[in-house]
């Protein structure tokens, strides 16, 4: 299965790599990248807000030199006047929030000079999702050297911001990976995938890493056709048919016994 459509090898809307480093001290690194290579993401920060009225900065990544400074605002006291802010409580549940598209208009003068006018943001999309008390609101960000998110960037980010924003609350309620959670772990202990034979788990694992079908015949050494075979026999077994159905598995049991969805 070769991927199509990044020069990175990932295809579009392929986030695997981000899923993988959950748990991982380079998570912010991965998620930055990720969004780099998908929609054009200069900047991630993501902050946690509590029904009780608290904030925190939980990742502040990319090209705004100014980010952390930023992130400390928003946390002491700018998320109280933030526009978003009714549409995030009012949405609170399982599912993923997307929230409205940017215009400068939407905030008050001193929030447009500190965070927009200041830092030299331009353009902002962002989403959230809910977990128990907890909202994990994930912000992209574009600066002037940038330019504002094309129509196609801003599709992909809604497309992806579901996987996004699971792996990020997933990330941050366990900072630290559980063994179980290592994918040769995963594969051998969580069903479906554990369902597999040695062989089609290991295609199955190359795959999610972006490898080709000719790369994964020459890490394994065996031959392209025993590596079709592999795969198609995994991908009946699992009821797919295509890498992001193996993708989506994976991402709903690393959201473990959690409420993620």
């Amino acid at each position: 299965m070769r991927p199509h459509g990044t020069g990175s090898g990932l295809a579009a809307g392929d986030v695997t790599p981000a899923v993988l480093a959950i748990g991982r001290p380079d998570f912010p690194n991965v998620l930055i990248e990720t969004l780099r290579r998908q929609a054009g993401v200069g900047h991630c920060m993501v902050f946690a807000l509590s029904r009780a009225g608290a904030a925190s900065c939980l990742l502040d990544a990319g090209n705004i030199p100014t980010g952390s400074d930023l992130g400390a605002a928003y946390a002491g006291q700018f998320h109280e006047s933030d526009p978003n802010r009714d549409a995030l409580f009012e949405g609170a549940g399982s599912a993923p929030i997307m929230l409205p598209s940017f215009a400068p208009r939407m905030y008050g003068a001193r929030y447009r000079k500190i965070f927009f006018a200041d830092s030299g943001i331009v353009d902002k999309c962002a989403t959230a999702i809910w977990v128990d008390d907890t909202c994990f609101y994930v912000n992209f960000y574009r600066i002037a050297a940038q330019g504002r998110f094309s129509d196609a960037q801003r599709a992909q980010l809604r497309a992806i911001a579901p996987a996004i924003g699971a792996s990020v609350a997933r990330h941050f309620q366990h900072s630290t990976a559980a063994p179980e959670q290592n994918l040769p772990a995963l594969f051998a202990t969580r069903v479906p995938l554990a369902d597999l034979t040695p062989r089609e788990q290991e295609v199955c694992r190359h795959i999610l890493l972006g490898l080709s079908s000719e790369a994964i015949s020459q890490a394994l050494g065996i031959s392209l056709h025993s590596t079709l075979t592999y795969r198609k026999r995994a991908y009946e077994r699992l009821g797919i048919s295509a890498q992001n159905e193996l993708f989506s598995i994976v991402l709903r049991l690393l959201a473990g016994p959690s409420r993620l969805n």
